[in-house]
């Protein structure tokens, strides 16, 4: 069996946010109940579960894998395992449930990406956080991840030009795009001249990133359904991978040249080459904006631009949800937000219903192939996904 022969029949997705009211339980519940209910299957039709989950401390949930059975009590007994990859983990626990498929383990899973944020201070987000980081560098310990994305554009400047406009303009625009998204934490426009002016709403967070240069502090969980494809014509809706590639990097910075995203650009390149497609035949792409410098150096990781020209992608309306390649019609991390966990399995998610036509205001026209990028830490897992439309 390869890839090519695994199929995405359900999905699930709560509202991204602060969501006072919800533990991390009840919000793995939420998306799993759905991802079960869209692909008109029970527990019982499931051979194994797979939890994306970051927490770091962040939750007293450290053994959560088992709370997807909760979801339906024919999925007990079911194995369950729970992936951390960093800001990857989502993606980390699809791969697993693909890998379990492949191997002939199990026929059908179901995959459940979550977090629970908000209920920690900034300071106590951004310290967890930070273990995605490289310990064993006194320097590199020393630094959140606003301050190392940060370090990016400068890093960009000094070898390039000033990034900071077209950092803006990727803010503005999927702020934009997450107004058509009702799942998005911020539903809020905001213009390319305030993202790009510091002031007292836009403050610098980490010089010279401003604040609407920063992913969100999020809750939320997102959750897929995946099966063999000779099984999906059992199913409503089906999307197809046509390539899923894995590349991990050095994690030290000090090993690797951070701005050129070498990591990212394998796995992407490798995950375009192994679908036998080009960058033209795509229809869209869901891409990690962790940080607005993170979402143009992915454009050229892409190939959109060529390296250092990134701002090109969006003043010549590549980017845009009407250009040639739409990039996170969702809104993006940046808009539609972070909850670390769960933003692989959201992506993939979201994709899913674009594929089959289910996306209402965010749907991009004829979507037909998709891209989903997702990567955890300062480019060190990174993962790439490409789902076709199968109608």
């Amino acid at each position: 069996m390869s890839i090519n022969q695994i199929s995405i029949v359900g999905s699930g997705h709560t509202k991204f946010g602060n969501l006072k009211e919800q533990n991390l339980e009840s919000l793995i519940v939420e998306a799993a109940k759905e991802a079960l209910n869209d692909a008109r299957i029970s527990g019982a039709d499931i051979d194994a579960v797979f939890l994306g989950h970051f927490n770091a401390g962040m939750v007293p949930d450290s053994f959560a894998s088992s709370l997807i059975h909760q979801a339906d009590e024919e999925l007990r007994f079911k194995p369950a395992m729970r992936c951390e990859n960093a800001c990857a983990s989502g993606a980390a626990a699809i791969s697993a449930g693909i890998n379990s498929i492949l191997a002939g383990r199990a026929n059908t899973v179901l995959v459940v990406g979550a977090e629970k944020m908000s209920a920690n201070s900034t300071s106590e987000v951004t310290k967890s956080l930070t273990q995605a980081g490289y310990q064993n560098n006194s320097d590199e310990r020393r630094m959140s991840f606003p301050q190392l994305f940060g370090l990016a554009a400068k890093q960009y400047k000094e070898r390039y030009q000033d990034p900071l406009y077209a950092m803006a303009q990727v803010a503005s625009k999927n702020h934009s795009n997450a107004m058509s998204n009702p799942l998005a934490q911020l539903q809020r426009e905001v213009s390319v001249d305030f993202c790009h002016a510091v002031s007292d709403k836009n403050p610098e967070i980490a010089p010279p990133l401003r604040l609407t240069d920063c992913s969100l502090i999020s809750d939320g969980a997102a959750a897929i359904v995946l099966t063999r494809s000779d099984l999906a014509q059992n199913y409503e809706n089906e999307v197809r991978f046509r390539a899923f590639e894995h590349v991990s990097d050095f994690l030290p910075l000090q090993n690797r040249d951070f701005i050129s995203l070498q990591g990212a650009e394998l796995s992407i390149q490798k995950a375009i080459k192994n679908a036998h497609i080009s960058l033209d035949d795509l229809s869209f792409a869901e891409v990690h904006d962790c940080f607005t410098i993170a979402e143009l150096l992915i454009y050229e990781a892409l190939g959109v631009t060529p390296k250092g020209q990134g701002y090109r992608a969006l003043e010549e309306g590549i980017v845009y949800k009407t250009g040639k390649l739409p990039v996170n019609v969702s809104g993006g991390l940046k808009a539609k937000g972070h909850p670390v966990g769960a933003t692989g399995v959201s992506m993939h998610a979201l994709a899913y219903r674009q594929l089959t036509n289910q996306a209402d205001d965010m749907q991009v026209d004829g979507a037909n192939l998709g891209l989903i990028f997702n990567m955890g830490g300062t480019a060190v897992a990174n993962y790439t996904s490409i789902l076709e439309a199968i109608r």
